[in-house]
């Protein structure tokens, strides 16, 4: 059987590609990945053995834009609180207490200005935002001009400066731990910090220190680490944050989308055409 295997579909981190696995299809020409973060392959070792790969960056990054909006909403306006409230027995509540972050007019700071990102200041700018944006390159004029966003050069004035920062970085060396203790005393106490990247980019000791200590108003994260957290863990007893289940790309007609853009990229790879998504090792 492994002698007539071409082509893997990675659905969900499945299956498993180590070197073992590459020893046993010597006709693996292509593997497309569900998704857009390639962290949990060792491209290197993928590419030594003369595999091409592909990522689904098209399919995916409206659906995740949507799902960083959503939870900056969510807990500006701290629905999943409210919510609680009112299917409460008593519905007893002060109003002070359920006061929220008004959204336009507050300053957005995007870390990580990709396709995702830029899907996101496009969304914030409808929200009457202020939008900075860190990115290891300036986007040209024109794009920044379209949806009034601001280069920072360095992350720190980024931080000091939003309301709610936004990272939509991938996973990698030089970003494992990006926000750590430093970073969020950096933010202001007012500020609010979602994570729709992945979970080891922020470190999670500090946050939770951040949180608890009122370094920082509030958290969203759609990303932990791991996934899920183990059910003791003292990010799930706080009450200014919000946790989903890595719900970026989880829609249906994404899902669908998802699986054309592997088909295409494979059928590219079979037939000896360039890659529409293709990944190259860094």
């Amino acid at each position: 059987v492994g002698q007539k295997i071409q082509a893997i579909y990675l659905w969900w981190h499945k299956p498993a590609v180590d070197k073992e696995l590459l020893q046993s299809l010597p006709n693996l020409k292509v593997i497309a990945n569900s998704g857009v973060g390639m962290d949990h392959l060792d491209l290197k070792l993928i590419a030594s053995f003369g595999v091409k790969m592909a990522n689904a960056p098209r399919a995916v990054s409206t659906s995740t834009a949507d799902a960083g909006m959503a939870l900056m909403l969510a807990s500006a306006r701290r629905l999943v609180e409210v919510h609680n409230i009112s299917i409460s027995p008593s519905m007893e509540y002060c109003e002070a207490d359920i006061l929220g972050v008004k959204i336009a007019g507050a300053t957005l700071g995007i870390i990580g200005m990709g396709r995702i990102g830029y899907k996101i200041a496009l969304r914030a700018k409808a929200f009457e935002m202020n939008i900075l944006y860190h990115n290891r390159t300036q986007r040209k004029v024109q794009e920044e001009q379209a949806v009034g966003a601001t280069y920072c050069k360095k992350i720190d004035s980024l931080l000091q400066q939003a309301d709610f920062v936004m990272v939509v970085v991938s996973l990698t060396p030089q970003t494992r731990k990006l926000i750590g203790k430093r970073e969020l005393e950096l933010m202001k106490p007012t500020a609010t910090l979602i994570n729709i990247s992945r979970g080891a980019v922020v470190d999670q000791e500090a946050l939770v220190a951040a949180l608890q200590t009122g370094v920082i108003r509030a958290a969203a994260l759609d990303v932990t680490y791991p996934e899920p957290l183990p059910r003791d863990h003292p990010l799930l007893k706080l009450k200014n944050i919000i946790i989903t289940p890595h719900l970026g790309i989880k829609t249906d007609k994404t899902n669908y989308m998802i699986t054309e853009e592997a088909v295409e990229n494979i059928l590219a790879a079979l037939n000896g055409l360039p890659l529409p998504s293709e990944v190259l090792p860094s």
